[in-house]
């Protein structure tokens, strides 16, 4: 009888998955059942559900000194993952499975439930995906989980109901077909929206400003009394965007995947660019990602999409102060003491907020109540060097009677995402073969390159710069948006008038 058995399963940390060993081993001695390899409580509580899905598959759990190692031995091992390769190799060592196909090219995850049937589990893309770059032919995982597998070319995949249906399958007693695509990836359609700019009444300079966001990828910041429209816009934000590449959803799925929130009804990868709206009392963890076991926070969970924070001032000082290094780099970094884990944060940033606690400082119909002192300590709840980083600063202002009633509708959010589109393209051949995809993430090595003004424009820029004081991050901000707005315009050269409208986006005042 074997008394040995290896079985081989993977797991993720952060994005990224690794190979882990489970060895199992049967010994003489008095009944006992030992998880050793660094499990958490999830794992160690395994041993229950393990022993009632084997007896209640109509399958002998062994009577013997039970010792199952998780190799790598040094990584900490979470999650409940495990129990499938777990029972597998308790059934193999023990000789319940006598012919087994050749396991080292298997690959088994799944969570099981006291029936004997199995549940889903998190980060199973990214798995999928390392067993298809390592050499694996097949993955053995629940049902739930098939729509992400699937989404691996050249990787079997095995939708397992159950345990009982998993090892008469091993046997030859009942072979599983693998699962078939049907209608996966397929591309959904990002324009179907409950939000569209052609419903909003006015606000022709706050759409235009939208527009530039949406082609350079420029974070924005919009300010206005309440009921202004500031929530609207920025929902209808998502209706403009470009298309995403199949590597742009591949990287958001994995996201999702890893965080547990991927749709096992998706007809195939993420296609629709992520809408987050945290509220201003997230935490920093929420907010940036972390935790004992570090997961994905919401300006991951907002990776190449839009992530709006609403009432910005309010957020604690703490929270928005963590987002300057994301916003700079496009990742994340949560370090422990174990290790160091790196998100990605590739996000556009929408804040809106009031101009002062009541609302109506900047308002032309009602009067504001606010003392100065408590205006200057509203305002300076937002720090100078975030401020900096936010490209686009607009005003939302009151809508007028006659454009609220106004029947004619506006210029439809397809049209305008038409204009994106085209600059986009633009940007994605002048940054081919560069890791570049907007016109936001050029660095300062490449500003001279992309960003070239006619003499007019040179000159204006000069005088901005020395009239505003503007620092020498604000001013390469300042020339992005310039070369966006020449690119909605099909223009090669920045000039005058593209200067000129990017200075209207900054703030009027210093107000730190």
């Amino acid at each position: 009888m074997q008394k040995i058995a290896k079985v081989f399963s993977a797991a993720t940390i952060g994005l990224e998955s690794y190979l882990v060993e489970v060895e199992v081993d049967l010994g003489k001695g008095l009944p006992a059942f030992a998880i050793v390899g660094l499990p958490d409580k999830a794992i160690d509580e395994s041993k229950e559900r393990i022993r009632a899905a084997i007896k209640n598959s109509d399958l002998q759990f062994p009577v013997h000194r039970l010792t199952i190692n998780l190799a790598p031995a040094d990584i900490k091992k979470e999650g409940p993952s495990f129990d499938l390769p777990m029972a597998v190799g308790i059934l193999a060592a023990d000789g319940e499975i006598e012919r087994i196909p050749d396991l080292k090219k298997s690959i088994f995850i799944g969570e099981l439930s006291l029936n004997g049937e199995l549940r889903g589990v998190n980060g199973v893309l990214p798995i999928a995906m390392f067993a298809m770059q390592n050499g694996y032919e097949r993955i053995f995982l629940p049902k739930a989980n098939a729509s992400e597998a699937l989404l691996v070319k050249g990787l079997e995949v095995f939708a397992i109901e159950n345990l009982r249906s998993l090892i008469d399958h091993l046997l030859g007693v009942k072979i599983l077909r693998p699962a078939q695509k049907e209608t996966r990836n397929k591309i959904q359609d990002t324009n179907q929206s409950d939000y569209d700019f052609s419903y909003i009444s006015g606000q022709e300079q706050v759409k235009r400003a939208l527009e530039i966001a949406a082609a350079g990828n420029h974070n924005i910041l919009m300010s206005g009394p309440p009921g202004s429209g500031k929530t609207l816009l920025s929902r209808s934000l998502t209706t403009i965007l470009p298309s995403m590449d199949e590597d742009e959803m591949l990287d958001i799925s994995k996201v999702y995947s890893v965080a547990g929130l991927f749709n096992e009804k998706e007809d195939g990868l993420i296609s629709a660019r992520p809408f987050r709206s945290p509220h201003h009392t997230t935490s920093s963890v929420a907010l940036i990602g972390g935790g004992q076991w570090p997961k994905p926070g919401e300006i991951s969970l907002s990776h190449r999409g839009v992530l709006f924070l609403d009432e910005f001032p309010e957020f604690p000082r703490s929270v928005l102060e963590a987002l300057r290094q994301p916003l700079e780099d496009g990742v994340v970094t949560v370090s422990r003491a174990q290790t160091s884990l790196t998100f990605p944060a590739d996000f556009l940033l929408v804040a809106a907020q009031n101009p002062c606690p009541c609302g109506y400082l900047t308002d032309s119909e009602k009067q504001c109540k606010c003392s100065p002192t408590q205006i200057m300590k509203y305002q300076r709840k937002i720090s100078g060097p975030l401020l900096d980083r936010i490209d686009i600063h607009i005003e939302v202002p009151r809508l007028k009677y006659e454009k609220l009633v106004e029947e004619k509708l506006g210029e439809a959010s397809s049209k305008v995402r038409e204009r994106v589109q085209k600059a986009r393209d633009i940007q994605t051949k002048r940054f081919e073969g560069i890791k570049i995809k907007a016109n936001s993430a050029i660095s300062s090595k490449h500003i001279k390159e992309f960003c070239k003004l006619d003499e007019a424009g040179e000159k204006m820029i000069a005088q901005a710069v020395d009239s505003m004081k503007l620092s020498a991050r604000v001013y390469h901000r300042l020339l992005k948006v310039a070369r966006t707005i020449a690119d909605l315009e099909g223009k090669e050269m920045i000039t005058r008038d593209h200067i000129s409208e990017a200075l209207q986006y900054r703030p009027t005042e210093q107000r730190y």
